[in-house]
């Protein structure tokens, strides 16, 4: 299958991927920095005047080789992702090495063990699979989606190391936490208070180091000037949009908000976009794609996504812990505001079921809720029919999305696994399988306002 190119972009044509902000005319954005200073760099002045000097630091593979083809990436998406990372971490490491070895053996090396040991590499394969579904398989493809792949890594561990500081977390993936183990670390260095501080201060600084490292490769990957233009404001969009739905779920936290569409806003950004949607546009702008295909795929990945955040809120209450590889409840613990626990509180208003609203009041944001409380709430969720409400929201969603992602390419393999990836993001990993249909009938739900994740996207 041929790539599906692009067309020459005109001065004021619009991208076809929602944009955060609008790219700003005056202030064109250079195909790549001149970083003389680094070995594996093509000359600056060459690269700046060449298309061939361009070409020939992309098609140097990440992982430090030959730069693997098309279809031996496709056997082992996660694989090909994990060498390129660590041939990325390599020179990361290498670097801060030489600026100082305790900076670079107690936090850029517990940086690079995280993400050496991240999950499924779910965005990586997104990202993969919607470049092959757009047609791209040639070399400078190959090896630029590769480094992008590894950014997105890097990203995910910035999200994660922030997130458990901020939710006070303990554990991740079994083990401690990056500022809980800097903590117990230096346990007998200084009095607990002092240490809890050191390890919460270092986790800031260890997540903008991961940050700084992804935009890193993202700037030094070469690229055509299109598809330059292209990936850095999908990129610079993402960043800016995990830290929004990252403030609106905090300030929701602090203020006890029940909004059901200000829990869905805050999903949409801090999830849904950065997991789904911005991973398929990146891999598209990779391809070349034209503006219909890649505003289709982005279509997609906007349902898909929020539907995939929507299942992370019940596999919190509902999931099954070998499954979901975290402990339950912890959402509630915490007092998210989340659409689910919204949708509930308003359905047990609606009909004045006080012994509803009385658990989910006493368990949200009751960081003691015992397994028995917990069990409390899963029973409320069901009886007002709030767990079904979001389950069928779920495969509404998807549905919805799937249909907007086959309707954008012509059947392929590649198409094929990419379908399989957005299907598998929003499965249930509860143990109880579907929902039961226990107690009474759900009572009718009040008024839900305009689902967020389906309207045409707005930016402030």
């Amino acid at each position: 299958m041929r790539p599906i190119q692009a067309k020459e972009p005109s001065a004021a044509a619009p991208s076809p991927v929602p944009r955060l902000t609008a790219p700003s005319e005056s202030s064109p954005r250079p195909d790549r920095p001149d970083r003389p200073d680094r070995p594996d760099w093509p000359d600056a002045a060459d690269a700046a005047d060449t298309a061939d000097a361009r070409t020939a630091y992309a098609t140097q593979s990440p992982t430090g080789g030959g730069v693997p083809a098309a279809d031996a990436v496709d056997a082992d998406v996660p694989g090909a992702v994990g060498r390129a990372l660590e041939h990325v971490l390599a020179g990361r490491l290498a670097r801060a090495g030489a600026l100082d070895a305790l900076f670079a053996a107690e936090l850029a090396g517990r940086v690079a063990r995280f993400t050496r040991e991240g999950g499924k590499r779910t965005r990586s394969q997104l990202l993969w699979w919607s470049m092959r579904t757009c047609g791209g398989r040639d070399r400078q493809a190959v090896a630029a989606t590769l480094r992008i792949g590894v950014a997105l890594e890097l990203l995910q561990t910035c999200a994660l190391v922030h997130d458990d500081l901020m939710d006070g977390s303990a554990l991740r993936r079994g083990r401690p936490t990056l500022h809980a183990d800097l903590r117990d670390h230096y346990a007998t260095a200084a009095p607990a208070d002092r240490t809890a501080r050191f390890g919460e201060a270092s986790a800031v600084l260890a997540g903008d180091l991961a940050l700084a490292w992804a935009d890193d490769v993202v700037a030094e990957t070469a690229l055509d000037p299109a598809t330059a233009t292209m990936v850095r404001e999908v990129w610079s969009d993402m960043r800016t949009e995990m830290v929004a739905g990252q403030f609106l779920d905090l300030q929701g936290q602090l203020t006890g908000s029940r909004s059901q569409p200000q829990a869905l806003r805050a999903a949409h950004l801090k999830s849904a976009l950065y997991s789904v949607q911005r991973p398929l546009a990146l891999g598209a702008a990779m391809a070349g794609a034209d503006g219909r295909t890649t505003r289709a795929l982005c279509s997609a990945g906007r349902c898909v996504g929020m539907a995939f955040q929507l299942r992370d809120d019940l596999d919190d209450i509902f999931g099954d812990p070998h499954r979901t590889g975290k402990s339950c409840g912890d959402d509630i613990r915490n007092g998210k505001p989340t659409y689910l626990a919204a949708l509930a509180l308003a359905r047990a208003e609606a009909t004045a079921d006080r012994p509803a609203m009385t658990v989910l009041e006493r368990a949200l944001g009751n960081g003691d809720l015992t397994p028995a409380g917990l069990d409390e709430v899963r029973d409320v969720l069901v009886r007002t029919g709030a767990r079904q409400a979001v389950e069928t929201k779920i495969a509404r969603l998807s549905a919805r999305g799937l249909r907007h992602f086959d309707g954008a390419l012509p059947d392929t393999g590649a198409k094929a696994r990419l379908r399989g990836l957005l299907t598998a993001a929003t499965a249930s990993r509860a143990a109880d399988g579907p929902p039961p249909d226990r107690a009474r009938p759900a009572p009718a739900a009040p008024a839900v306002p305009a689902d967020a994740s389906t309207a045409p996207e707005t930016r402030r």
